[in-house]
């Protein structure tokens, strides 16, 4: 009987699937402590001057608000006066301790990371210029600058941070008590740096959150406002497409059907007639549509338009036997060589031209209309000219609100074109359009 060995090869990415939770807690604790104060330390990072939207500073205008800005900068200044004038107190290398301590504070204005670094090699380079028989591992100026440090940086960073830099002042000073400290006759002062920080940072992590927590909450309220504009929106759109479906769309379905039933009311009923009915009920079943289309649109926010292609230039001959249909006589002249432009300029002048005569069929009845298009170099000109209202004209003009004019000039303006609309010199009325179409590169051709 023979015994077998199995031996299970296993890829590199099984082992670390495999690592403990503890281990991977350790290495993402190493990751932030390299991220926080390792990778870019000495990066440059000003200090920004103070917004003045404070419920005092608010108050403030003029040379003194110019000041006011300044003020975090004219603390830490001052914060570093007062560690250089603790550290000179000491006789012999007052200056040089002084500078010691004065700098770190004031690199926190620009490299508050490097600050932090710098106070902590200026400690022990303070150490041999000091009193040796005096406080230990940090003298009286490089405990101010160094508690002065860890605060303005900790307000400067993330509570991340802060607790990185005390952990790193623990082992400092743990390891300045244990290998350097004995056999002197020291008063040390590790026990009451800590203290002092860990309530320092624990002001300033607290301070952190809460700013974090009000900010959250400003953006959720904003959101919610948001939210609840877009839904007030939304529930008035509703209500008007509802009263648009309930007034217009049912006196247009009366039109259609008793367009459609009209002639069989009539014995023997003309040729005209029947074809006035049919356009009757046509134009209605359209207007129908066309509503629908548009109630769909108000009513639903992500509401997606049909891919029933919209009308070009070459649909015109269609509206103008259409109008034609309903009475009004016009004349359709083109120039140029006739070309395909942009969609939307096909349709924005489709719906001009359509706009022109509807009004000419209201303000104008039983005028004559001319339809002129032309074709340049540089885009599309379209002039549309009715004349004056006969005397004796049996359907009487209809007033407007004016919205078909406005609704010409947005179309023309969202193109980047010109308008002109006004009176014509024989009493009649004169649209003239400019629609540019920006010339076609040899590459996009």
């Amino acid at each position: 009987m023979t015994e077998t060995t199995q031996i299970h090869a296993t890829s590199p990415g099984d082992g670390a699937k495999s690592r403990s939770p503890e281990f991977r807690l350790a290495a993402n604790a190493l990751r932030g402590l390299r991220q926080d104060l390792f990778h870019d330390a000495f990066a440059y990072r000003p200090l920004p001057r103070m917004r003045m939207d404070g419920p005092l500073t608010r108050w403030l205008s003029g040379g003194p608000r110019e000041y006011a800005a300044w003020t975090p900068h004219a603390v830490i200044s001052a914060a570093s006066l007062i560690a250089l004038a603790i550290a000179t107190i000491d006789d012999g290398f007052a200056l040089l301790l002084g500078l010691l301590a004065a700098i770190p504070i004031l690199l926190t204005m620009v490299r508050p990371v490097g600050a932090f670094w710098l106070s902590m090699a200026a400690t022990p380079l303070a150490l041999p210029f000091g009193d040796p028989w005096g406080d230990w591992p940090w003298l009286p100026g490089s405990f101010a600058c160094h508690l002065t440090v860890l605060t303005i940086v900790a307000l400067r960073t993330r509570p991340r941070t802060a607790a990185w830099m005390w952990a790193l002042t623990a082992a400092y000073g743990g390891v300045a008590e244990t290998l350097f400290g004995t056999g002197r006759y020291y008063s040390t002062n590790t026990a009451p740096m800590l203290v002092f920080s860990a309530q320092l940072l624990l002001c300033v992590s607290v301070w952190h959150i809460r700013r974090e927590a009000k900010q959250e909450v400003t953006a959720q309220q904003t959101v919610t406002e948001h939210e609840r504009s877009r839904r007030t929106l939304l529930e008035e759109r509703t209500t008007i497409a509802r009263e648009l479906h309930d007034v217009v769309a049912h006196h247009m379905s009366v039109v259609a059907i008793q367009a459609e039933a009209a002639p069989y009311r009539v014995e023997n009923p003309p040729p005209e007639l029947e074809r006035a009915f049919v356009t009757i009920r046509e134009n209605a079943v359209a207007a129908l549509t066309e509503l629908r289309r548009v109630l769909g649109v108000v009513r639903a926010e992500d509401y997606e338009a049909p891919d029933a292609p919209q009308p070009t230039l070459a649909d015109l001959d269609a509206l103008l036997a259409n109008v034609r249909d309903a009475g009004l006589s016009v004349d359709k002249t083109v120039t140029g060589a006739v070309r395909e432009l942009p969609q939307g300029v096909e349709l924005s002048a489709y719906r001009i031209v359509q706009e022109a005569l509807s009004n000419t069929l209201r303000h104008a009845p039983g005028a004559s209309a001319r339809v002129e298009i032309g074709y340049v170099l540089g885009g599309l000109g379209l002039r549309i000219v009715n004349g004056p209202l006969p005397e004796l004209s049996l359907v009487k003009p209809s007033p407007g609100a004016g919205h078909g004019i406005t609704g010409m000039r947005e179309r023309v303006s969202m193109l980047n074109g010109e308008m002109t609309a006004g009176p014509a010199e024989d009493g009649g009325y004169e649209v003239t359009v400019f629609l540019p179409v920006p010339a076609l590169s040899e590459g996009d051709a």
